[in-house]
Order: structure tokens, then sequence, then C-alpha cells
């Protein structure tokens, strides 16, 4: 029943399969040179047999899979998957989430699933010849750090292998895949790293993934190494930008209007070309502390969010991705206000970072460190889950669509992916960066009274209305592009001097 499904007619159907045979189909409805009967292409016999498959998957006659009607369904067909495989398959295909798949979701997870073995299936063939063979399948497990023995990678291919040639082909592969839950294959996590590779100078994303080969043979601080470096000099490049969207965060009102030009002409008339980069310096130090404990704080909650490190999803990896943001921020926080207020100094206000923070304490005590907290921790959630959902949105929708033979998108699509999501995050949560810039800034304006998060917002929309909300946006959106570039490029030449190996 569950071999009759899918396509048999090829061993490993070529990329143009599906355009071939909707040509051949559209040419004829019994054409000799569509053998699948439309299997490749989705023609009706082949939702014949999905449907069919549907009816007996559908013990209970509900019209809908549950969790129970997978289980019994797939024991009778002689295939056992465990309570949590299930569930993954449910939750995964659930669009309306009521707890089971009616036939459409049914037949679109199984679209989706088939895109993803395919990939894995192109991965672990490494001649390229559309079989997988006992060597290919011990090389792939070797480059994701497990070790197993000849005999024991033969022992995996019996399991699949149907005809008695000790080699997988695709049909064989997918069949006994079918219904089996794939998810963070490697070479997805390996190829679309995010968070590690582009620094917008806000470092509130959620961590990247890593690989069991990476982090077993010690790769993925090489990678956090290239990332903290690549931030660093993105940073320094867009600097004057950054202290010009602060200048206008805190100072830009309708009395005075603040322009990109007459900010700037303002900044060197005060303290020279050199002022445009104040703030930089504290700026660039807060990147190794703020990625080590964030990275560390992730890995440890990951362990309590999710029962298996390798398949956290979306929410899982949100929850534990905000919660990692709020104790590294918090660990780091003094240094944003120490940045801020760098940032807003005048010529010879102070003599450098220390004593910036020695007259702090001195004069507003520990508290005025943590001025700003508040907005700054609410930030976090609309920031990193609008980027995260964003960037998933749009590489899940490269995968299904151009995905055929690596999951590697290339470096144009991975910048355009990276800044969309960017983007999106940024102006999201901007209003709370704003009230917290203006609150870390307080001091530093003379006269200014001790306000709260909620009385500075309704100031703001009470005197310059909701636009106040967006002062600085401007420069912010301006450096997100060259920002994201260069972290880039910076960060595949320090993967290249760290000995990073890609694939």
């Amino acid at each position: 029943m569950v071999s009759s499904v899918l396509c048999r007619c090829v061993a490993s159907p070529p990329p143009d399969a599906a355009a071939t045979a909707a040509s051949s189909s559209a040419s004829s409805p019994a054409s000799v040179g569509d053998p699948c009967g439309g299997a490749i292409c989705g023609g009706p016999d082949h939702r014949l047999r999905l449907w069919r498959l549907f009816q007996t998957l559908d013990v209970n006659r509900d019209g809908g899979l549950c969790v129970n009607d997978l289980a019994v369904g797939l024991r009778r067909l002689g295939l056992h998957r465990t309570e949590g495989e299930l569930q993954k398959i449910v939750q995964a295909g659930d669009k309306d989430l009521d707890g089971q798949l009616d036939f459409e979701e049914f037949v679109h997870y199984l679209q989706d699933h088939e895109k993803k073995l395919r990939l894995v299936f192109k991965s672990l063939d490494k001649k390229n010849d559309g079989r997988i063979d006992a060597q290919e399948i011990m090389q792939s497990l070797r480059d994701l750090g497990v070790k197993i023995s000849e005999q024991q990678a033969e022992k995996i291919l019996k399991s699949m292998d149907k005809n008695g040639t000790m080699t997988i082909d695709w049909n064989e592969w997918r069949d006994y895949h079918l219904l089996h839950p794939v998810e963070n294959i490697p070479e997805i996590i390996l190829y679309w790293k995010h968070s590690t590779i582009f620094d917008v100078g806000e470092n509130l994303t959620v961590p990247d993934e890593f690989t069991v080969e990476e982090r077993q043979t010690g790769m993925w601080w090489r990678h956090l190494v290239a990332g903290g470096g690549a931030g660093a000099v993105s940073r320094t490049c867009t600097a004057p930008l950054d202290r010009l969207k602060v200048l206008m965060q805190v100072h830009a009102s309708r009395s005075n209007n603040m322009g990109i030009v007459g900010g700037f002409t303002q900044m060197i008339r005060e303290g020279g070309a050199r002022s445009l980069w104040r703030g930089n310096g504290i700026n660039v130090l807060k990147i190794a502390p703020e990625s080590a404990i964030k990275f560390m704080a992730y890995e440890q909650i990951k362990r309590l969010v999710g029962s298996d490190q390798e398949t956290l999803r979306i929410h899982e990896r949100l929850v534990a991705g905000s919660l990692a943001g709020a104790i590294a921020q918090s660990s780091i926080y003094p240094m944003e206000v120490l940045k801020t207020r760098m940032a807003l100094r005048k010529t010879g206000q102070y003599s450098g970072m220390l004593d910036c923070a020695r007259r702090i304490l001195a004069r507003e005590g520990v508290a005025a460190f943590y001025k700003g907290y508040v907005p700054n921790m609410l930030g976090i959630i609309p920031y990193a889950g609008i980027d995260l959902a964003v960037y998933e949105t749009l590489k899940n929708a490269w995968l299904q669509r151009y995905a055929v033979n690596s999951a590697d998108p290339g470096v144009f699509v991975l910048l355009a992916c990276g800044t969309m999501s960017s983007t999106c995050g940024q102006l999201a949560s901007y209003p709370l960066a704003l009230v917290r810039t203006r609150m870390q800034a307080q001091a530093s304006i003379e006269g200014a009274p001790e306000v709260t998060m909620s009385s500075l917002f309704k100031h703001i929309l009470r005197t310059e209305g909701a636009f106040g909300l967006y002062r600085g946006l401007a420069p912010n959106f301006m450096k997100v592009i060259p920002a994201v570039s260069i972290s880039y490029v910076v960060y595949e030449n320090l993967k290249i001097t760290l000995g990073v190996q890609s694939r």
C-alpha cells in the first residue's frame, strides 16, 4: 500500500522531472512519455493513491489523522513509529492547529516532507550516481561525528534495501522514510547561519544552531570568533550612522528637526571627523562577552526547552533564544548605557570609558547603569520573534521552491534574507529602542527630570505624535545593508583564516 503511493518509474528523479511530466501530461492525458502516471507532477492518479492511503490511516473514519490514527494505521502497514515521532508529523502538517491532519494538510505535509528527504538523499549520495552504498553511509555519519563499522553500515542498508543490491536508490530511501519526521537537516543548519554571520549593531537575534560535526570538531567556537570579528569591523564601518541615530533619537523633535546631512555637519563641527566614532569602542568591546554569555545560556536553556538539541522547533528556539538574549543583555547592560553616554558626549566631557563610568557611578549611583532596562528587555521579544519568523519563512520558501541538489542558497539569497529579516525585526522593536535610549541618556541632558517608560511614551505621543517614536529610523535603516554585507565578507574571510571547514 505504502510502496504504491509514490512514483516508482525512475530510481533518482532528475531536477526537471516535474516540468517534463507536467508538459507531457498537458499534451496528452495518457501520454507515453509519462510512465509515472502523474505521480511526479501531482496528477489525479497520484492524488487518488494518496487519498486511498489517507483512508487506510484514518482508522476511525472521521476525516482527520490524529496521533492514534497514525499509530494504528501505520502499524497495520508494517511501519512502526514512536509517539514522539507521530506528534512531530501532526505538528508539522497541522496548519489549522486542530490536533489532526485533514486530507489537504496530509498531502501538503508529504510534498514538503519529500522535498526534505530529497535534500538528505542528495547530501548522502557522495558519488552522485543516484544510489547510496555502505561507504557513503559511513562517510556521512563520520562527517556528523559518528563512527560506525562497515558491518554496521551494511546492517543499516539492509533495513532499507528491498531488491538485495546492497545499495539504496531514491525510491527505497523515500519509501523507508515515508511518514517519518525529518527536521534540522545538517546541510540546512550548515548553510543557513544567520545571527552568527550578520551584525547590524543589535545582538538580539536568536542564536544559530550548529551541527553535531561542528560541535565535536570544535568548529562552533571558530564560527563565533569569526562572527565576533565580523561584527567588530561592521560596527566600526557603520559607527557614524549609528551615532547619528542615537543623536536623532535623543535630541530630534518638532522644534529641532535634525536631518541626516545636518546631523553629520553638527557632529563634525563640534568634534571633528573623529567624533563620528564616539561610542564605537564600547560597542565593539561588548560583542565578545555578550556573544559568549548568550551562546552558553542558549545551549543550557535548549536542554530544558526541548528533549533533543537537534530538533528544537521554531517556537522552542524563540523561547530559548529570547531567554538567552535577556540573560546576556542583563549581564552587559551597563556597557549599553556607557555606549549611549559616550556617543552623546561633548568634546572633553570624558577622558575615556573608565572616566565616564566613574562619573556616572559618583553622580547617579549604580541604578544609573540600568536605566532603560525594562524597554530593552521588552524589545527582545518582537525583535527576535519577527527576525526569526521572517528569516525562517524566507528560508523555507527558498528551500521548497529552489533547493534541488543542495541547501546552499548562495551569497545573494543569504544576504537578502538576512537584510529583510533584520529590517523587519528592527522596525517592530524600534519604539522600545528609542525609549530605552532616551532613558539611558537622561542624566546627559542637563535638567532632565527622571521619567518612567510609560510616562516617556505618553510624552512623546503627546508632543511629537506617533512619528516621534521613529526618530533616527532613516540612518538606522541606511546602515543595515552595508552592515550585513561587510559582516558577511569579513566573516567568510575570517572563517578561512581560522580554518573553518565548509562542504
